[in-house]
């Protein structure tokens, strides 16, 4: 079927400002004092390929650089150094509630983020039941986000993304927020996609999930790459090397 997602040489570094200003005063006393930056290195070299069709899992500790590499992917960051190559439509579902707008209604925001995808008016009016059923907020539909909690965000955040056409789609922990029940959901449509041959790049900490889905998987610490292979060898080298130490 051929690569779906390529990464050759990526590399990607932040400037965290050393000193704050704490106040206002400090500032106008000093004003062109020099502010130093530690430079924190997100991603370093970083090289891997995702085949098409096959569920790729992305696990680290915090600060390894997951959601640097899947914001790169989405094209949210751009990278300093190296290439990345997607084929196919790409639906990301990386950033909690991006794309809402909070003072609009359920009813709005779906409408909206459709339209946006390029899902057009017919297609959104085939799909919108679809998506209140599986977001099971159908009471909520015409309720201001704002009024919404974070696991009600992520169920019509993830319902309106699998809904819209896609060949790879990427996938944060943020599902973790939703309920035990939702959650089951879910995985219940990781199941359908594996079925329809999708790419799914999925990052997560929980190494369950991991072994029960994923075809390969990436271990990212401070930045690098560590070990690909099968869930089952980088789950004991996580647990044996990140974990315990």
């Amino acid at each position: 079927m051929g690569t779906a997602v390529e990464v050759s040489g990526l590399s990607k570094s932040f400037r965290i400002p050393h000193e704050q200003h704490t106040f206002f005063k400090e500032y106008f006393v000093h004003p062109f004092r020099r502010r130093t930056y530690e430079r924190n290195d997100a991603l370093r070299n970083v090289t891997f390929s995702v085949e098409a069709g096959e569920f790729f899992g992305v696990i680290g500790p915090n600060g390894s650089g997951k959601s640097t590499l899947l914001r790169i992917l989405a094209g949210i960051y751009v990278p300093d150094s190296g290439v990345v190559h997607v084929r196919g439509l790409l639906s990301p579902f990386i950033e909690l509630g991006v794309g809402f707008n909070i003072e609009l209604t359920a009813h709005d925001n779906i409408r909206m983020n459709g339209t946006l995808a390029g899902l057009t008016k017919r297609q959104l009016d085939e799909r919108f039941d679809r998506i209140l059923e599986f977001s099971e907020l159908e009471r909520f539909v015409d309720q201001k986000l704002k009024n919404f909690s974070s696991g009600m965000l992520v169920r019509l955040a993830y319902s309106i993304a699998i809904q819209i056409p896609f060949d790879v789609l990427l996938l944060d922990e943020v599902l973790a927020v939703g309920d035990e029940a939702f959650q089951e959901k879910c995985f219940a449509t990781f199941e359908q996609f594996k079925a329809e041959g999708k790419t799914i790049v999925f990052v997560s900490h929980d190494l369950e999930l991991m072994e029960r889905f994923c075809d390969r998987c990436l271990l990212l610490t401070t930045g690098q790459v560590q070990a690909l292979g099968s869930p089952r060898e980088v789950g004991d080298l996580y647990r044996e090397h990140v974990l315990v130490g």
